[in-house]
């Protein structure tokens, strides 16, 4: 079957096409020409290997009025990207007797990138100053810096009630003011964004815009795994899954693509997870690994944090898993080897640990911190299992026999979850608690209430290994398909179903008398506007109806053997294709006959052995 590149809810290029309004695609991997002129400066030369595209905007949202912003419907049309020196068919914004003309443009889904403005004539003749503004939100475009807007609309006007101090420039310059010629094209920003603003603030001016086009930056590979089955909203949920992640595929893979542009180890396990269902064996997962480890060379943990150098342990023995790179582990033999020497050192004889003073899962599980040393210590147990088993394939079996013995001493002091999701999850997968027992007096209690974007992806694990699929089906529908419901096209960095009861979507003006779901919620790193909107740790759903209502399961590195066992629960059929190391896929189907029975039909590539 042709692989093809997919976007969001996406099977080919042709409809991203239609879906991005013509982009233009380019190799990502395509030689570098240098100028004949410029070879002796080869070595100065470094490649994007990001692609860039010129996405034109899906509707015009708002403007200021009639008078200020005239034939705004031009700005929707794909043109040449060159200005001209005539000014039919433009976009007219008038700047006159003391009224800003203003306008926000929406480009129906969250991309990563900037923004290119074509100007053709101005009257008088003048650079004119445009204040540009990026939102993940309708609200955020229309945000100050350092304070919090709720907007609502009155009329024809955007009104803005001044709050308390969100809305931030850091990470990404996402509020700013810009000079722009006329006759003539100019780019900037570097964000997250799905939402732009553009405030003309040069007095007494008419500006014939002639384009405003995002510029979407991302790495052009192909969607190798695919899912579809008999519920829409799994499957956009899937699809949104997948997207969130390839978005945060940028040099490196990154947590977020608005705000933490940076590689968090700890967090990039559901991401990894999720790239290994989607788009296979990707070059992103080596060059992160690698600078990660350059970064925070040993004894330092890795971005500073005990946890995060145990995620590393897992992240590691799940690519090999899946991929079977022998060369990459040994690549990392030392690191690895030594990363065990370090952790044990911390593990004393009457099972306590002193890794770290600050214990870490996910922001919204700090408050209880008894739960968090819970969860804490079984993700130890849990890192060192997939630490021994490393250590094994490097032929280290003192190192892994020192993993048994430290697995043993923790185990001597199991501590209850404390009612903390987070932490029964994690210690079911760990085996430091029965996934029934899990489930039962905590992850299943209030459904989706307690559930984060990051460790929900473990909660769903620990469902699906007590046989709880269709509840953890209902979860997910419930839960990150409730991001859905208030127009998310990427899953955000935290997301609570009680913030929803009383607010407005994201992709227009709250309305009067409803809360702000970006501007009004959010704690910790994220309050209000600063809350990521696009963050790849939210993407679990996605590897994991892959993995268990597909039923695909890896039993031998470089899926050399793949166990195939179907969870369809309610659902008649799925259907899909899952990735191997070789770019090659394995097509998957499964009907539910009249009989309740469900008939499978796997296609495999050569070398790939299933079991049932």
């Amino acid at each position: 079957m042709p692989r093809k590149s997919q976007f969001s809810f996406l099977r080919s290029r042709k409809l991203i096409v239609n879906l991005l309004s013509a982009v233009i695609f380019m190799p990502s991997m395509a030689q570098l020409y240098i100028p004949p002129v410029m070879e002796g400066d080869s070595a100065n030369f470094r490649k994007d290997i990001m692609t860039r595209t010129y996405v034109v905007p899906k509707k015009i949202l708002w403007t200021s009025g009639s008078q200020n912003v005239i034939a705004p419907q031009h700005l929707l049309e794909m043109n040449t990207g060159q200005a001209d020196i005539f000014s039919g068919n433009m976009c007219q914004m008038v700047s006159r007797e003391g009224k800003t003309a203003s306008i926000i443009l929406d480009f129906g889904h969250e991309l990563h990138g900037g923004l290119k403005i074509v100007i053709s004539s101005c009257s008088p003749a003048k650079t004119p100053v445009f204040r540009i503004r990026f939102g993940e939100s309708v609200s955020e475009t229309c945000s100050q810096l350092n304070t919090k807007t709720s907007l609502v609309e009155t009329g024809s006007q955007a009104v803005m009630d001044l709050k308390n101090n969100t809305a931030t420039n850091d990470h990404a310059i996402r509020d700013m003011e810009l000079t722009c010629p006329y006759y003539g094209q100019i780019e900037i920003g570097s964000s997250g964004y799905r939402f732009v603003r553009l405030d003309l603030l040069t007095p007494d001016v008419v500006v014939n815009l002639k384009e405003v086009n995002a510029v979407f930056r991302y790495r052009d590979i192909p969607y190798l795994g695919t899912f579809k089955c008999s519920d829409n909203r799994l499957n956009e949920i899937w699809q949104t899954g997948a997207y969130t992640v390839h978005l945060n595929m940028q040099e490196y893979i990154w947590d977020g693509i608005k705000r933490d542009r940076l590689i968090w180890l700890g967090d990039m396990h559901p991401e990894t997870s999720t790239i290994s269902t989607v788009f296979g064996n990707d070059e992103s997962f080596y060059s992160s690994m690698d600078l990660a480890t350059k970064q925070y060379p040993l004894p330092q943990w890795l971005n500073g944090m005990s946890a995060y150098s145990l995620w590393y342990l897992i992240i590691q023995h799940d690519w090999y898993v899946q991929n079977g790179n022998l060369a990459f582990i040994q690549k990392h033999k030392d690191y690895i080897l030594g990363l065990i020497d370090q952790i044990d050192q911390h593990i004393h004889s009457d099972g306590t640990e002193d890794l770290s003073s600050s214990r870490f899962l996910d922001w919204p599980s700090s408050p209880n911190t008894k739960g968090v040393e819970s969860g804490y210590r079984a993700l130890i147990v849990w890192s060192l299992k997939d630490a021994k088993y490393l250590a094994n394939l490097l032929g280290d079996s003192s190192r892994a026999s020192k993993c048994d013995a430290a697995i043993a001493r923790l185990n001597t002091k199991i501590m209850p979850p404390n009612n903390l999701k987070q932490a029964a999850a994690l210690m079911a997968i760990a085996g430091t608690m029965s996934p029934e027992e899990a489930c039962k007096n905590c992850i299943s209690v209030g459904g989706a209430q307690g559930f984060s974007t990051f460790y929900g992806f473990y909660m769903l694990e620990a469902l699906a290994m007590a046989g709880r699929y269709q509840e953890a089906m209902d979860i997910i529908s419930k839960y990150w398909g409730g991001m859905l419901d208030l127009g998310a096209t990427t899953f955000w960095e935290d997301f609570n179903l009680e913030w929803t009861k009383n607010c407005g979507r994201i992709d227009d003006f709250v309305p009067e008398g409803k809360d702000d779901i970006h501007g009004d919620f959010g704690a910790y790193c994220y309050p209000g506007f600063r809350h990521s909107f696009c963050h790849g740790w939210a993407s679990g759903p996605t590897a994991w109806m892959s993995h268990h209502i597909l039923g695909v399961e890896v039993l031998e590195p470089g899926c050399k053997k793949v166990r195939i066992t179907p969870h369809l629960g309610n659902l008649q059929w799925a259907e899909g294709t899952y990735p191997t190391p070789s770019g090659e896929v394995i097509h998957i189907k499964h009907v539910k006959q009249p009989d309740g029975q469900i008939k499978t039909t796997i296609k495999a590539p050569k070398g790939v052995k299933i079991v049932k």
